[in-house]
């Protein structure tokens, strides 16, 4: 394989650790490989105010442009180099790359260091003329996010860029390389629920205020309602209980307060203002308090150019026709696709976050093939 294959890319990347949030030396190298490609480079560190840690903060993040002739179009790859950390178990060291037959073994195989180095080596086989290409890469996609893509929108907007399609290398592939492209995701937000009573001995009960009780019939209602039935391209919305909590160590004490958690997946029916409001009005009408937090909103990048060329080249490389789809979590998709359409598609997801991540070597070498035949007929 030369130096510039997408397996040894990825070995570069996978050897430098960079648990979320990610700074330093794994920025070190992907500028490394993109200076010489002809690219200017900018780096900086956001969310590095001391009120900023426990959000995530410092966040490196890196923004990267080769300009095409003037008036050529602008492609953009965006994805991210912080991971989650490896955990206990490993097989081999999680951040040191190692192939054992067909596979490339290292946290960030999959999620997502694979697809950025299979990008990089695409450039390789593209005209350096050909169009402007840009690579928007955050150190804070793992972690709470807010302090990576946001950031790198808000730099592009005050150099007045903006691209004309966007492409982000997350692992969407199920069963394998091709079969999955991501079109649009559902929107996430968090509720905590806080509910007050008088604390109280049990066999008096008139003399207190049981949260319990009111908690319960929070939740209960709260469950009895159906948010929707689905979309073409979206799944039905759905509420999730994550925790209950009371944390009260006597039997014979009726506790002041109950808390309870819950999260909200939602198709483009809702927003999370939206939904925010309708679960206050149940929580409040039981004397309770309510905290959402969102996470993101659903977008939907409807079928189209951006997804034909990519279902194209991938029809072209593997035979495989991809299944256009809106499932799964969040990614950082959710903030670019306010600005420019936008198309995720990488690497099979099956070991990602999981012990002894890994990716086939011939996919990487079969992705970096697409993802240059999208960025030619982008901009060709």
């Amino acid at each position: 394989m030369s130096n510039t294959s997408a397996l040894e890319l990825a070995k570069r990347l996978i050897a430098c650790p960079s648990i979320t949030p990610a700074t330093g030396r794994v920025f070190d190298e992907m500028e490394a490989m993109l200076e010489p490609l002809g690219f200017e480079v900018s780096r900086f560190i956001a969310g590095d105010r001391p009120e900023d840690e426990g959000l995530g903060g410092a966040v490196e993040n890196l923004f990267a442009i080769r300009k095409g002739p003037e008036g050529s179009r602008h492609f953009a790859f965006a994805g991210h180099l912080d991971v989650v950390p490896p955990g206990e178990g490993w097989g081999t060291d999680p951040f040191v790359p190692e192939v054992k037959g067909d596979l490339l073994h290292g946290r960030g195989a999959v999620d997502m260091k694979g697809s950025i180095a299979s990008f990089v080596s695409a450039l390789h086989n593209l005209p350096s003329d050909l169009g402007t290409i840009s690579l928007i890469i955050t150190g804070d996609e793992e972690g709470p996010a807010r302090f990576g893509t946001v950031a790198l929108m808000d730099l592009m907007a005050e150099r007045g860029i903006t691209p004309d399609l966007c492409l982000v290398g997350e692992p969407t592939s199920v069963n394998r390389l091709g079969d999955m492209m991501k079109i649009g995701r559902r929107g996430s937000v968090n509720m905590w629920i806080t509910v007050n009573g008088t604390q109280g001995h049990v066999a008096y009960p008139h003399l207190a205020d049981n949260p319990i009780t009111k908690l319960g019939k929070i939740l209960s209602e709260i469950d009895a309602v159906q948010l929707d039935e689905g979309t073409d391209w979206f799944q039905p919305s759905n509420i999730e209980f994550t925790d209950i909590h009371v944390g009260n160590p006597a039997h014979n004490v009726i506790p002041a307060k109950a808390e309870g958690r819950l999260s909200i997946r939602f198709n483009d029916q809702h927003s999370g203002d939206s939904l925010s409001v309708l679960v206050r009005e149940i929580v409040e009408r039981h004397g309770g308090e309510l905290n959402p937090i969102i996470s993101g909103e659903p977008f939907l990048t409807p079928p189209g150019e951006l997804s034909g060329l990519i279902a194209d080249a991938i029809t072209e490389v593997t035979g495989v026709e991809p299944e256009l789809s809106t499932t799964g979590g969040t990614s950082d998709a959710r903030f670019l696709s306010k600005i420019v359409p936008v198309v995720e598609f990488g690497l099979c997801n099956a070991t990602m976050h999981k012990l002894d991540e890994a990716v086939a070597v011939e996919d990487l070498e079969q992705l970096s093939k697409i993802y240059a035949l999208v960025v030619e007929r982008a901009l060709g």
